[in-house]
């Protein structure tokens, strides 16, 4: 990617620069339009969930810019003929559902007859041009919040080794299956700051940044705030909500490649104290499919953010840690 052209256009407001979640591109000083695509492979048995997970995880780049999704088209990989058409068929109708849930509408897709199936959308969304959450917004002082627990690349390991109870697979694939939508509805009811503070030096809005956290881990991800707003983040180990079970099964080996491929990218920038077990680091550099936002917020409106996430919905609403002033770096105390 190094080598290749980056697009530069002064109403391409979010591209490839800051490593975030979507593109967007203003339209008028109203209005901004999100873009994003996301699929994958299979990661639970179940054709209904895999097709809920994938259209949630996707429509997750929408919400993690603080905007809101209005069309999707499908992206569809599949062996026609080695598997029977009722597979697609649910596969279809659990991203359906999920669409239908967040008021989306399917407008189109494409497939290709492939040896793996693999499923997702490609979205569309709006948001104001001035309340776009991007990595490079974070600011000294700012409080993090995460809205989901952590663990779902570990527990997807240990079930496809049948090393999972069902009631732990089901809390895990209903967590990938909830939608950030309530979440990003709850940014944009405490405000989202513009990109610069006013005139006269004063900052409007509470939310400063967000991030989906997916395939990078939650180091991954916050990472990417660090680096792009320059700053240090400081998170409380104990106050990092995880799925049941996830320690103990990376304690048990159910760790993935994606997991150690983060940690090695990492491993210049992150620093535990000694006290943070290693079972519990597996987890924080666990990969995540559909995972929560992490949400940057002023300090003085904190309160305000989690009242309003209850208010929406939202059952985790963790206080992780803080943004400090100094070089890109994530302290795990």
């Amino acid at each position: 990617m190094a080598g290749l052209p980056h697009e530069k256009h002064p109403d391409l407001l979010v591209g490839l620069d800051t490593s975030d979640d979507a593109g967007v591109i203003r339209l008028s000083p109203e209005l901004a339009l999100i873009q994003t695509l996301d699929f994958f492979t299979p990661i639970v048995n179940d054709p209904y969930d895999f097709g809920r997970i994938a259209a949630a995880n996707a429509l997750s780049d929408v919400y993690a810019m603080g905007g809101i999704p209005l069309t999707a088209m499908n992206i569809l990989c599949f062996p026609i003929k080695e598997l029977p058409g009722d597979v697609l068929a649910e596969i279809l109708r659990g991203g359906g559902d999920q669409l239908r849930l967040a008021g989306v509408h399917l407008a189109g897709g494409h497939s290709v007859d492939d040896p793996e199936p693999k499923f997702g959308l490609s979205v569309t969304g709006t948001v104001h041009p001035e309340r776009v959450t991007t990595n490079a917004g974070a600011r000294p002082g700012d409080v993090l919040v995460l809205t989901k627990p952590l663990g779902t690349g570990i527990l997807m390991t240990a079930a496809k080794f049948d090393k999972l109870d069902d009631h732990t697979l089901q809390l895990a694939v209903e967590s990938m299956a909830t939608l950030n939508a309530a979440a990003a509805a709850a940014m944009r009811e405490v405000g989202i700051c513009p990109p610069a503070p006013t005139s006269g030096g004063v900052r409007e809005g509470a939310v400063s940044a967000a991030t989906d956290i997916t395939g990078f881990g939650l180091l991954g991800h916050l990472s990417h705030i660090a680096r792009q707003s320059g700053v240090r983040l400081h998170l409380e180990n104990d106050a990092i909500p995880l799925l049941p079970r996830a320690v103990e099964l990376a304690r048990a080996g159910f760790t993935t490649g994606g997991g150690a491929s983060n940690a090695e990218y990492l491993a210049e920038l992150v620093t535990f104290d000694p006290s943070v077990p290693d079972d519990q680091r597996e987890v924080f550099f666990d990969p995540q499919t559909s995972g929560g936002l992490c949400i940057a917020v002023a300090s003085g409106k904190l309160v305000a953010l989690l009242a309003a996430l209850e208010r929406h919905g939202v059952v985790t609403r963790a206080v992780i840690g803080r943004v400090e002033a100094g070089e890109p770096q994530i302290l795990v105390t």
